[in-house]
């Protein structure tokens, strides 16, 4: 579990699939109403604030992504309330839970998408999807000083699906940034035929 501040009441946190596995949660578990869902966002809750004193009092907006083969990216961003703060110790003696007020969006992405810190890796992975007719697709963006290679599955077989991920992920790792984040952050370097692109180039 990686936890990030966006802002000062906005976090991001990236939940891997071996992180749900170990809670006994599976994917679709995330879309519905039970208790070990809400006991691994109490826990995020409590690692949010003893990582990065994110205070999560008052109504908060979740918004919950599914990325494939890479985990979940939930988005917690903290209301502008009113309401009186309450002491964790008074609420901890009236209810043994702690209760959250939620307005949960649920989203599902099917690009796939990893990140490499070194151009090298990215040339690398390029030139092994191109030679095993894997892809003649992609598309590169720049971001926080990293490089990230997004691809549209549609249209995909499982086996090349999964080639795919294995190749991605043996030069570089999952990313918990969404598409809408890099569209609006990131610098888009290929638009399209990215694979074929970087090839072409750096020979």
């Amino acid at each position: 579990m990686k936890i990030e501040r966006l802002s000062q009441d906005k976090i991001r946190i990236f939940l891997t699939f071996d992180d749900l596995l170990e809670r006994g949660i599976q994917k679709d578990d995330m879309w519905r109403e039970i208790p070990k869902v809400h006991e691994l966002f109490s826990e995020m809750m409590d690692q949010a604030y003893s990582e990065l004193g994110f205070d999560a009092s008052g109504p908060l907006a979740v918004e919950v992504f599914a990325l494939p083969a890479q985990g979940m990216v939930v988005i917690v961003t903290r209301g502008k309330a009113e309401a009186q703060i309450h002491e964790r110790a008074d609420s901890d003696e009236d209810n043994d839970e702690d209760v959250y007020e939620m307005e949960v969006t649920l989203e599902q992405s099917d690009v796939m998408m990893y990140s490499y810190r070194d151009f090298e890796d990215v040339i690398s992975v390029s030139k092994q999807l191109l030679a095993a007719e894997l892809s003649e697709d992609g598309r590169l963006y720049s971001y926080k000083g990293r490089w990230i290679l997004a691809f549209d599955p549609s249209g995909l077989e499982t086996a090349q699906y999964h080639a795919i991920i294995a190749l991605l992920a043996e030069y570089g790792e999952a990313t918990s940034v969404t598409a809408a984040v890099l569209e609006e952050y990131g610098k888009v370097v290929i638009a399209a035929g990215a694979v074929p692109e970087i090839c072409r180039h750096f020979k």
